[in-house]
């Protein structure tokens, strides 16, 4: 059995933490100041799932795009899911873009265009988990909930250093947040442990001197707060490999709609051909021409695998209903996915 974590008494953390936070608090679009009334549920929801594996500074002005044209539940269920798609790029993970309407109808059709506001009805809307669920809750409601993402988790495994290895890990680390999380102003204890873990208690190289919580830390009492939260061993990513086509004619380029389903689902892309083990080659062209094969690459990693791309680009006369040509002068404009982008700027360069 896993060794339990020590006992930190409560207010020894949030006391400090609450007053470093209305001091350092990050000025971020989706928030309310420090001691403020909560922020606005939907702002705050739309927030938390946009920062998904996704860094704040990507995030913010995406966020104020999406609230200028989507301001409220309301606007974002009538939303065109194409249009939506194409905002979304450059985000990833696009299964969460499709999820944001659902959810959306199911706020709009069974309650009213407002959240319920206690944790167990938000699990029930798509798209949201247990952590999402548990942000909203506290920081748009002010309700108590334990509120654990990646730069929590790495603040609470020092602070109690927990020498269990990741993901087993996770029970003992909301175990000990929880123990740590007051009954008062939870939605600024959850913000600030994740300031605090962005800004101060980062992955290396952390700022323990001029960290709140360094004296009941038992990581920076042992002198190797790097050691925490223990890693498992890196799994290889699986290798894969695709062709991209470039198709041209008269100044555009052919792009296609994905599957609906499925990586990148729904997407505007560059059409490719299968992506397998070995290289494809020219297999599954879009249409029929000269394909020529560029020496340059492009790989990008994927969560489960890294995907190397080669680069074919053929001039057609022949028109094609297999997609939509769109302007190679306004490419920037198309919204395509980042994989796809790197392979047409790498294409533009290289022609």
């Amino acid at each position: 059995m896993p060794a339990k974590p020590r006992s930190i008494q409560a207010p020894l953390i949030s006391a400090p933490l609450l007053f470093w936070y209305d001091a350092h608090a990050r000025d971020l679009p989706w928030r309310a100041p420090p001691g403020a009334p909560p922020a606005d549920p939907y702002r705050v929801w739309l927030s938390e799932i946009m920062l998904q594996q996704t860094t704040v500074a990507t995030v913010r002005p995406k966020f104020e795009q999406f609230t200028a044209r989507w301001p409220d539940f309301a606007s974002l269920a009538a939303a065109d899911e194409t249009e939506l798609m194409t905002a979304w790029a450059g985000l990833g993970y696009y299964a969460r873009a499709r999820n944001l309407v659902a959810c959306a109808r199911v706020v709009v059709e069974r309650h009213g265009g407002a959240f319920p506001g206690n944790e167990d009805a938000l699990r029930a809307l798509p798209g949201i988990g247990a952590y999402t669920a548990a942000a909203i809750a506290s920081i748009a409601f002010g309700e108590r909930a334990v509120v654990v993402d990646g730069n929590v988790e790495r603040v609470v495994s020092r602070l109690f250093a927990i020498e269990e290895p990741l993901p087993g890990a996770r029970a003992a680390i909301r175990t000990a947040t929880d123990s740590i999380t007051p009954d008062l102003r939870a939605g600024d204890f959850a913000q600030a442990m994740m300031d605090l873990g962005s800004s101060i208690c980062t992955p290396r190289n952390p700022k323990c001197l001029i960290c709140p919580l360094s004296d009941q830390c038992v990581a920076f009492r042992q002198g190797e707060p790097d050691a925490y939260p223990v890693k498992p061993a890196k799994a290889v990513r699986p290798q894969r490999f695709g062709t991209i086509f470039w198709a041209e004619r008269d100044g555009k380029v052919l792009l296609v709609r994905r599957p609906p389903r499925g990586l990148l689902g729904g997407m505007r892309a560059l059409p490719t051909g299968p992506w397998s083990e070995s290289s494809p080659g020219l297999a599954d062209p879009p249409l029929a021409a000269d394909w020529r094969m560029l020496d340059t690459r492009v790989v990008h990693v994927f969560t489960h695998f890294r995907l190397q791309l080669s680069l074919a680009v053929a001039r057609v006369r022949e028109h094609s209903n297999a997609g939509e040509w769109w302007p190679v002068a306004d490419i920037e404009s198309a919204g395509l996915p980042t994989v796809f982008a790197k392979a047409a700027a790498e294409i533009r360069r290289a022609t």
